[in-house]
């Protein structure tokens, strides 16, 4: 199984504010993430994914 990113992991990745990412989940504009308890994860490739629609490719 590949790692799991936090919020910080993919608003680092991303280069945008952890606050961002919170607002995309919020509005469903963002990658996908997994509710895993308490917390939201992401798949690796859920982010790679969504980058890719955002680029059109």
């Amino acid at each position: 199984m590949d790692s799991l990113l936090t919020i910080d992991e993919v608003a680092q990745a991303l280069k945008v504010p952890k606050n961002t990412i919170y607002q995309w989940r919020k509005t469903g504009k963002g990658p996908v993430g997994i509710r895993v308890g308490k917390y939201v994860r992401y798949r690796p490739e859920a982010v790679s994914d969504w980058l890719d629609e955002q680029a059109g490719i």
